[in-house]
């Protein structure tokens, strides 16, 4: 397989962190985003909606959206639940995560690095995303995981951004579940930072 991707984007991670924990090689195919390697013909060709992460099969069909690739890749292994409502919820966690939490925490992230021409927009995302911690630090009170006893596609959909949050102004100290919760993905074994250049 390949994966197109650049290597300071949570949605990215996302991909590099299940494929750590699955023991799973791939070919990794960097793109530089800032300068517009994804609008090329040539990659437009592989996903029109020219974005990353992008999951090459080795049969040539490509899969886009970060966390469709974690669903793909988890089948049947531990990180997907197999009971139907804990898997609806995993989904349900990860539908939030794009819907509530990456375009809040994410973005403040990315207008503290890459934009500074944006900076006013700052207090409005800040505000949404610590709405968005407040969420996860009030289910991680009652549960140590999003679903079930380990960590799913739900957890390494959400600690993408989150445990990078303190880039974009969040003090995850504000979140002491949230904090601890991000201690415990660090403990699988396979565990892999968001720089770690994949190899």
């Amino acid at each position: 397989m390949k994966l197109y991707d650049f290597l300071p984007s949570g949605n990215s991670y996302k991909v590099r962190l299940l494929l750590s924990y699955l023991g799973i090689g791939y070919t990794h195919v960097p793109i530089d985003i800032m300068s517009g390697e994804t609008q090329t013909p040539e990659y437009l060709t592989m996903n029109p909606a020219g974005q990353i992460p992008l999951l090459q099969l080795n049969d040539g069909r490509t899969l886009a959206e970060s966390n469709a690739i974690l669903m793909f890749l988890s089948e049947d292994t531990p990180y997907l639940p197999v009971n139907a409502f804990d898997r609806a919820k995993a989904v349900q966690w990860m539908f939030w995560e794009q819907y509530r939490h990456e375009p809040a925490i994410a973005v403040a992230r990315y207008v503290s690095h890459y934009a500074p021409e944006r900076k006013d927009e700052l207090p409005k995302l800040q505000e949404k995303g610590r709405a968005a911690l407040a969420v996860m630090d009030a289910h991680l009170a009652k549960s140590p995981w999003c679903v079930g006893a380990g960590p799913t596609v739900a957890d390494i959909a959400l600690y993408a951004y989150t445990h990078v949050a303190d880039e974009g102004g969040f003090n995850l100290s504000d979140y002491p579940h949230v904090e601890a919760w991000c201690a415990r993905m660090t403990e699988h074994p396979k565990h892999i930072l968001i720089t770690d250049e994949p190899t």
